[in-house]
């Protein structure tokens, strides 16, 4: 079903008397809200939202946000991290990459 449709649709509702003037605004701006916005699935999180952590750092805060971000607990990242560090030196050069082009919770307005 089209968005014109979904509108046509809640409009004969309306006109039917089935919706109430609020119901009818409500689901009017939900719907304009579902199509205007290119949101992920429920419960997956937006990469954009991805911060260096202000308060939870060692460091860099990358694994602060990481855990921030993922709903982990940070120590879990550290841990990733220096396990990929004794593998062959991976995790210092994602680390670094994500410390220089991930933003800081304070640049965010």
């Amino acid at each position: 079903m089209t968005m014109v449709d979904e509108f046509e649709r809640l409009a004969e509702l309306h006109r039917s008397g089935a919706l109430t003037d609020d119901e009818y605004g409500r689901a009017k701006e939900a719907l304009l809200d579902r199509q205007g916005s290119a949101r992920p699935a429920r419960g997956v999180p937006r990469i954009d939202r991805l911060r260096r952590s202000a308060t939870d750092r060692w460091v860099g805060g990358v694994c602060g946000g990481l855990g921030a971000y993922t709903g982990t607990e940070s120590w879990i990242w550290r841990l990733l991290f220096v396990a990929a560090l004794l593998m062959g030196g991976v995790g210092a050069a994602i680390y670094l990459l994500m410390w220089f082009f991930v933003p800081s919770e304070y640049d965010t307005p």
